[in-house]
């Protein structure tokens, strides 16, 4: 089955695009970006902070059944214009990566569909290599789809 959120990765550049279309409303996709309840039941994680605002922080932490911390990731809003545009860093505490450097733009396609477009950029070729590397789109895909499911519950 063919993934909907396509990933375009330019051999040597240190940045990438990412672009999903969603069977749902411009204001839903936005909102599942914006509130923490429907950020936890897509992505799987707690948000621990999140100010959605220019120069509020967020921060996202998930822990095993033991209670270890296995993920936890943080950053600052530099943008943040409801159903337009969200301009975020992004840092993953205890992993090799750099910061990088997110620009969500959301688009309306009818008044029941929408599209995220994330231009993301790393610090250098190998930190946006090594992230390629992952399942990066595999996982990416996944959490798009759970986010779609999720929030058209919503309409």
């Amino acid at each position: 089955m063919e993934r909907k959120t396509k990933v375009n990765a330019e051999e040597g550049k240190h940045d990438l695009m990412v672009t999903r279309e969603f069977d749902l409303p411009l204001e839903l996709l936005f909102k599942a970006h914006a509130e923490p309840e429907i950020i936890e039941q897509w992505m799987g994680t707690n948000v621990v902070k999140f100010e959605g605002r220019k120069h509020g922080s967020w921060q996202y932490q998930t822990k095993d059944p033991q209670g270890n911390v296995v993920f936890q990731a943080n950053g600052t809003f530099h943008e943040f214009s409801p159903n337009q545009r969200i301009t975020r860093t992004f840092e993953m505490e205890n992993a090799s990566f750099g910061v990088q450097l997110e620009f969500l733009e959301f688009i309306k396609l009818t008044d029941d569909t929408s599209k995220l477009n994330m231009h993301i950029v790393y610090r250098s070729v190998e930190d946006r290599n090594k992230m390629l590397q992952l399942p990066f789109s595999q996982g990416l895909n996944m959490a798009h789809n759970r986010l779609e499911s999720i929030v058209s519950k919503l309409k």
